[in-house]
């Protein structure tokens, strides 16, 4: 196909690890008319996806909004807000994503405590009170759920650890918000963020993130500038909250407009019943690869639901499987990154990707290619 030609794409079933398929309802309501980004009409929408946003993140923090770039754009707003040169941080990595935190808040000029975890295996809360020991960090951040590994890590005794400490408590939430319990006032998170393309089931580009009075009055008492201008919230919270909205960048319009139909879907569906359906369509998942020979990473009790980890059969060629799985079925799995690479897989059931018939669609062709 050239570009001469009227775009197609092909309708793929999405099972990676992000991002997952929207309900025809999002691709409808990002058709709408455009309107300008200090529209009446688009203040609205802001207001309307802010409460939505507070929701589902079951806080009541004011500075909970929406950062116009993806997850990682998330990940970056949290730490370069509210990490200035010479500040301490511990950040716990056991995975892709924790390292990725680690280096921010290095460029940041922080000096970086890890904290680390083999691949595949959960940050233990003992680690993390026996590296706060004779240490003030101004933060501690984790992944929530490791989206390169399958890990899902317990938060709350963690959080009473790092809150003795009168540190600030940093949290990724990109693959687990509206998959899993997540609950930012009752487990004290200072600071989150997450994506919208994984459980939330909405386009990609987007990053939810709120902010405690804690974290928001650690950003009030900064000496130095924030070093990105763009991320900036001391600029970007009067786009968002401030009673006369102040223009600081153009909102991605249809995108939002898009966001807003799939949290309505959510709290439509109600965060419980998500929570149920995506466990329920992970133990489907499970019985079905582990009868073709699959094997979990992951220990029982520290598996994500909506991303699943597996390793592959022994002589199952991983590029070729997943390219005839993509090519002949139309079915996207996800390949390992960094030292899992060539070796396991990662399976999404995330949002609107978490439908048994998905699961059904994945085994029926596995048999075929494996046979």
């Amino acid at each position: 196909m050239g570009y001469k030609d009227q775009l197609r794409t092909s309708r793929r079933v999405l099972m990676g690890p992000g991002p997952s398929d929207v309900h025809p309802r999002v691709l409808q309501a990002m058709a709408m008319p455009l309107v300008g980004h200090l529209d009446p009409e688009f203040v609205t929408i802001m207001d309307e996806i802010k409460e939505m946003v507070q929701l589902t993140f079951q806080t009541k923090n004011n500075l909970t909004f929406v950062v116009s770039a993806p997850g990682s754009a998330g990940m970056e707003t949290c730490l370069v807000n509210l990490l200035e040169p010479g500040d301490e941080a511990i950040i716990c990595v056991h995975g892709v994503f924790g390292g990725r935190m680690a280096d921010i808040a290095g460029r940041c000029g922080a000096t970086v405590t890890t904290v680390e975890a083999p691949w595949g295996e959960a940050i233990n809360p003992q680690q993390v009170k026996d590296a706060l020991k004779g240490k003030k960090p101004k933060l501690v951040a984790i992944v929530h759920a490791e989206t390169s590994t399958g890990v899902l890590q317990p938060l709350e005794e963690i959080s009473q650890i790092v809150k003795e400490s009168g540190a600030l408590f940093v949290v990724d939430a990109v693959t687990s918000y509206c998959g899993t319990p997540l609950k930012v006032d009752e487990w004290g998170i200072d600071a989150i963020y997450s994506g919208t393309q994984k459980c939330l089931s909405a386009p990609p580009g987007l990053s939810p993130v709120s902010f405690s009075e804690r974290a928001v009055k650690a950003l009030d008492n900064r000496k130095t500038k924030v070093q990105s201008w763009f991320l900036d919230l001391s600029m970007v919270k009067n786009y968002w909250a401030g009673a006369k909205r102040t223009y600081h960048h153009t909102a991605p319009v249809s995108a939002m407009y898009a966001l807003r139909e799939a949290y309505r879907i959510v709290l439509e569906e109600g965060l419980e019943k998500r929570y149920a359906r995506h466990i329920a369509n992970h133990q489907l998942l499970k019985r079905e690869l582990e009868a073709l020979g699959f094997e979990f990473v992951v220990k029982e009790g520290f598996r994500l639901p909506m991303l699943n980890a597996v390793k592959l059969p022994e002589g199952v060629d991983d590029a070729a499987v997943r390219a005839r799985l993509l090519n002949e079925y139309n079915i996207e799995v996800g390949g390992g990154l960094g030292q899992f690479a060539g070796k396991i897989w990662r399976v999404g059931l995330m949002g609107e990707s978490s439908q048994p018939n998905y699961v059904h669609a994945l085994a029926a062709a596995l048999k075929e290619i494996l046979k």
